[in-house]
């Protein structure tokens, strides 16, 4: 695990300075078994000029993925799943929305039409849910990042080994909490 302070962090998905202190751990994992129990917390967040803006109900700590396919790569996109029904987009923010679609066509590649950011997209992994770039979210909700691997050049592989589509699903909670158990 990685705490942040106020050194300068570098790694090939994310950097850090002080003034950024307000962001959440980070961890990254090559695989294993984890439990997270985190109660669901609204997290708001936008693209880089606020034209796209958006709440999303996740917990605190959650699962991001660094993927590798030819799209997240180039764009240094790590993000985290939720439940489409987890995900809502504010005001008059889709008309400040494109769509960037290949391959399969599944995937649904948002970006925000001024800045070109992507705050968040539909993934191919995940098309009944919503992938977050946990860099977009808002400074003070997210405590904790754990960063897993997910080889996008070897798709179907990855897919069937990460168990990520069960992160779209609504898990079972208990007063708003979620209980995660997550095979890697």
């Amino acid at each position: 695990m990685l705490e942040l302070n106020a050194r300068r962090l570098w790694t090939p998905a994310l950097w850090f300075t002080a003034a950024h202190t307000h962001r959440p751990q980070v961890e990254r994992s090559e695989g294993g078994f984890s439990v997270m129990t985190s109660e669901l917390v609204v997290h708001s967040g936008a693209c880089h000029c606020k034209k796209v803006r958006w709440r999303v109900k996740a917990p605190a700590r959650v699962v991001a993925w660094d993927c590798n396919c030819s799209n997240c790569f180039m764009r240094g996109n790590t993000h985290f799943i939720v439940p489409s029904e987890h995900f809502e987009l504010l005001g008059d923010s889709e008309k400040f929305i494109s769509t960037y679609t290949f391959g399969t066509q599944t995937a649904k590649h948002t970006f925000c039409k001024v800045c070109g950011i992507t705050s968040f997209y539909r993934p191919r992994s995940n098309p009944d849910g919503v992938a977050i770039t946990f860099k977009c979210v808002d400074p003070g909700t997210l405590t904790h990042v754990e960063i897993r691997q997910f080889d996008g050049k070897n798709w179907e592989a990855s897919y069937a080994h990460t168990g990520i589509a069960s992160f779209s699903k609504v898990k079972k909670t208990s007063s708003n909490v979620q209980f995660d158990i997550c095979y890697n």
